[in-house]
């Protein structure tokens, strides 16, 4: 939601899960749940709702898809302004140069940015993180032998790694390399202790399905200060929902006293290692 002429407007319920966790901070009571059988997201049904409400709510509509990389839909958008140009209430030519002149890198004629910005996404229509792929095939070929097992012995050196069950005053934290990852590394890398958990102590989370995710701001901030970790690394998935994850770490450093580097290790869906980077927060 976004207040677009004064008014709180609607951009998106794309992203929407229906979980219901923004409504306890809407201190107005503007946000409630509707309870309906959920029907496929239809781009042109939605934007030809949302014409009445004026060319600046279409705009954010857009922009939004943009930055989410939803070209797919954004392409139906845009073809609906088209074929309805001559109804409509404004011009909706400004409005494709508006969307590309937020990013400066993007400055290019108008039919190279529209030919840009409705190719289809790498993974099709929707939330990334939610895209189903199947790549079974690419584990072992049936032509192939199949090869010796690796080393399978846990480098796990503790109990519980739940963020929120482990107590930051536990012994077996002091002055370690902390390994903080979501929850799906472990099951995506087939050496995820080999290569990440080996020498450190791990705490793992879901920013998108745990709960009461400001007392993990606290319990970090106390292993940074009291259990005075050496190094944190987060070891992420390159799904959008794992960026909360990050930004929960990224306001328990701010909070802390001590200033500790922080690793953050991203990786792909097939358990590739897509990027290492050392920050300071």
């Amino acid at each position: 939601m976004q207040i677009i002429d004064g008014k709180a407007r609607l951009v998106s319920d794309l992203m929407c899960d229906g979980l219901g966790a923004c409504i306890g901070y809407c201190s107005l009571g503007a946000i409630t749940v509707e309870e309906r059988e959920a029907e496929p997201y239809d781009e042109v049904k939605v934007i030809s709702g949302m014409v009445s409400k004026g060319e600046n709510t279409i705009f954010a509509h857009l922009k939004h898809l943009k930055d989410h990389k939803e070209f797919g839909f954004l392409k139906q958008g845009l073809r609906y302004l088209e074929e309805n140009r001559s109804s409509l209430r404004f011009n909706p030519d400004p409005m494709l140069k508006r969307i590309i002149e937020e990013d400066p890198a993007e400055r290019v004629s108008q039919t190279e940015a529209q030919q840009t910005l409705i190719q289809e996404s790498v993974w099709g229509s929707g939330c990334p993180g939610l895209a189903a792929v199947d790549f079974s095939n690419l584990i072992l070929s049936p032509d192939l032998p199949p090869e010796k097992p690796a080393n399978l012995s846990s480098t796990l050196t503790h109990w519980p790694v739940q963020l929120h069950l482990l107590n930051p005053d536990s012994s077996h934290f002091r002055r370690t390399d902390l390994l903080i990852a979501a929850d799906c590394t472990a099951y995506t890398t087939g050496t995820f202790h080999s290569d990440y958990l080996k020498g450190k102590t791990l705490a793992i989370a879901c920013p998108k399905l745990d709960s009461g995710l400001d007392s993990y701001i606290g319990k970090i901030r106390r292993l940074i200060d009291e259990a005075e970790v050496n190094t944190i690394t987060v070891l992420l998935m390159e799904v959008p929902c794992c960026g909360g994850l990050l930004e929960i770490i990224r306001r328990s450093m701010v909070q802390a006293k001590r200033k500790i580097p922080v690793k953050v290790i991203v990786i792909d869906i097939h358990g590739v290692q897509q990027s290492e980077e050392w920050m300071m927060f």
